[in-house]
């Protein structure tokens, strides 16, 4: 998956986007702060949603349409979505400062006017969102642009992530990455099921990752070293100004220690190979080979006491050893030499 100039694969850096959903609380100002402290905090990415309350639902204050069970409990969805939104009239503005910090910028769209319009931005990527997978002829639309596609599962069954999948490779766009997802905020950490993560990428054979909303850096670090190759977690600057997302938002500093967690856990990974490097090879030293532990004279018969496996590692392999006792020593030999094979007549 090649986004924009960023290449997304089993080989590459994970990517990390930096969530800004309602953590601008209505202030194109703290918006543009956010980004910047985006790139600050070693985002790669900063994601955008684009929606508005009427695009989303009706407002209603029937049962249907009041929020039950969440965060946002009581309120209703157009009230909320009012409250959330990013004016569609700081978009560009938005793409332009995250062209300018050098991050990449996209968006969730809600719907086929949402599309169009960011098609206008020519956005690099899209994302759907969870409570969009669903949305089959959403996908549909958006899969037809061209554009990569990164989709999560927070509320998918194995048919709808199939359905979905299938509505993309229909638009013939088969450039897609599947986000694990519990779409639950905060997310239990207890239900975060991350080893879904190398699943979802050799059942479906797409780039998977993370869309994280537990609370701290654990998730997104394991997911790392469970294959994730995206990681989303959403943004805000400080959890103190409040908003809709704040309470499962990760402020500056600890995305920042998040980032370096996660290059970190990147490194540690590694690659099959049974060869050692240098440092490790240097630590045989340490290992144990035989030595002579006893002067023993010419003819005389080697023995537990006399032969031994200890450090260091410079002389014979002690698997050697069975074979050598019983054996006679072909000459002399003094405390503190490494045995060979040659000692043994």
């Amino acid at each position: 998956m090649l986004i924009d100039s960023i290449e997304v694969s089993e080989d590459s850096s994970v990517l990390i986007i930096a969530e800004l959903s309602a953590n601008h609380n209505g202030s194109i100002d703290t918006a543009i702060e956010t980004i910047r402290a985006a790139k600050r905090a070693g985002a790669d990415c900063i994601k955008l949603q684009t929606y508005t309350a009427d695009t989303l639902t009706i407002d209603s204050d029937r049962s249907d349409f009041i929020i039950k069970g969440t965060i946002w409990e009581g309120r209703n969805f157009h009230q909320l979505y009012q409250e959330a939104y990013t004016p569609w009239e700081w978009h560009a503005k938005l793409f332009k400062v995250a062209q300018e910090e050098g991050l990449l910028c996209f968006s969730s769209p809600f719907d086929q006017t949402a599309v169009d319009f960011l098609e206008t931005l020519e956005v690099p990527a899209y994302k759907i969102a969870s409570f969009e997978i669903t949305d089959i002829p959403l996908i549909e639309y958006v899969a037809s642009k061209g554009k990569p596609m990164i989709l999560s599962t927070g509320i998918a069954t194995a048919q709808d992530i199939e359905w979905a999948l299938d509505a993309c490779r229909r638009m013939g766009n088969d450039n897609i990455a599947l986000l694990k997802c519990t779409s639950s905020y905060p997310a239990p950490i207890e239900e975060a099921n991350l080893v879904m993560i190398q699943d979802l990428a050799m059942r479906y054979q797409v780039i998977s990752g993370l869309s994280d909303h537990t609370l701290g850096a654990t998730a997104p670090i394991v997911a790392v070293c469970m294959g994730a190759k995206i990681i989303e977690k959403h943004f805000i600057l400080d959890r103190a100004i409040g908003g809709p997302d704040a309470s499962f938002s990760m402020a500056e500093q600890e995305f920042t220690e998040m980032v370096r967690a996660i290059r970190s856990a990147e490194k540690s990974i590694g690659t099959v190979d049974y060869t050692l490097t240098e440092k490790q090879t240097k630590g045989k030293d340490f290992s144990r080979s035989l030595y002579v532990v006893e002067d023993v004279a010419a003819g005389a018969v080697f023995t537990h006491q006399n032969v031994r496996s200890i450090r260091p590692g410079f002389g014979l392999h002690p698997k050697f050893l069975p074979e050598i006792l019983g054996k006679r020593a072909t000459h002399d030999l003094k405390k503190g030499d490494r045995f060979q094979m040659e000692m043994v007549q």
